[in-house]
């Protein structure tokens, strides 16, 4: 008998051609300084534990975007906002050093976001315990609009829901195919997911969003509603559920010794957005979904989200 060929899941929307903008990519949203804390147990209130790693390294959902996508070979730009204190210059150093083009206000007298992130070393699975001044917030008018259509596509998070909402329209007018990971229900958000074509969100949020039963059924009223080109949800080491064009794909994921799952989400959405720059128009989103899960699986093998993140040569070693 002969092998049974699944009907590819085909993207319907298309990129601009590559000579008509400066960038690939275009990442707004959060940056981040982490502590990182690896403990052997999960420490007990009013006790003493030994840590067994700590590191302190760049984060933040879009600023990890970004970085990913410049190792794979893309030309990237980051928008975002910092303080003015010894950490944003970290950050900001850090995006350069990446070959990322940072495009960035500074608050005076405001501390950068930073996190403390506490991970469980025998499973590499963490909790993020984070601070991010209100004076960071992110308004509609700090940037100019052009700096959001410079990009073949533009990656959004739900930070600063306003700021993402404009500039998310604003790549759409120019036909710039836009991107979002959004990990919780905020105010205003059904108006910011309006204007994504990629959907991309974690576990629990389609149920939380729509009250659905399952994640499942909660994509499919997220699709019915926003008509996305895709939605995808995030399910860990569950891989990822998808939807496209009314057809539900579930894609496994990678299967590693994960040391840190920390940014394993942000490695995801640039695998998403890598994966379909290489391949181009008419890509199977399966083909797509497994760049994604690759790239996701090969970061959880450092310390952070921005450590382990896989270079070009080293994706060019699978064959996908």
């Amino acid at each position: 008998m002969g092998t049974i060929r699944k009907e590819k899941a085909k993207i319907k929307l298309r990129l601009p051609d590559p000579g008509g903008r400066p960038f690939d990519l275009v990442a707004f949203g959060e940056n981040s300084l982490d502590v990182l804390a690896a403990v052997a147990e999960w420490p007990c209130v009013d006790t003493k534990a030994s840590l067994l790693r700590c590191a302190v390294r760049s984060g933040g959902q879009a600023a990890t975007v970004a970085v990913a996508c410049a190792r794979l070979g893309w030309r990237t730009r980051y928008v975002g906002c910092l303080g003015d204190d010894v950490q944003a210059d970290l950050v900001r150093s850090g995006l350069i050093s990446e070959g990322v083009d940072p495009v960035t206000v500074n608050r005076p007298g405001t501390p950068t976001r930073t996190a403390v992130i506490l991970v469980d070393a025998p499973s590499g699975r963490r909790t993020v315990l984070e601070s991010r001044d209100v004076r960071l917030r992110v308004e509609p008018g700090d940037f100019g609009l052009e700096v959001f259509r410079s990009g073949r596509t533009l990656l959004v998070d739900a930070t600063d829901v306003p700021a993402a909402t404009a500039a998310a329209r604003a790549a759409r007018l120019a036909r710039v195919p836009t991107f979002i990971d959004v990990d919780r229900v905020a105010e205003g958000v059904d108006e910011l997911l309006a204007e994504i074509d990629v959907i991309v969100v974690s576990a629990d949020f389609p149920k939380l969003f729509t009250g659905a039963a399952s994640a499942g059924e909660g994509l499919a009223r997220i699709e019915a509603r926003f008509r996305p080109a895709v939605v995808v949800a995030t399910l860990g080491p569950d891989g990822a559920l998808a939807r496209c064009r009314g057809r539900e794909i579930h894609s496994p994921a990678l299967d590693v010794a994960a040391l840190d799952t920390t940014g394993a989400g942000d490695a995801f959405r640039a695998g998403l957005i890598a994966g379909w720059l290489r391949k181009g128009n008419g890509a199977d989103l399966r083909e797509i979904l497994l760049y994604a899960h690759i790239v996701a699986g090969l970061n959880c093998r450092g310390i952070g989200a921005q450590s382990a993140l896989p270079t070009a040569e080293l994706m060019s070693r699978f064959p996908v």
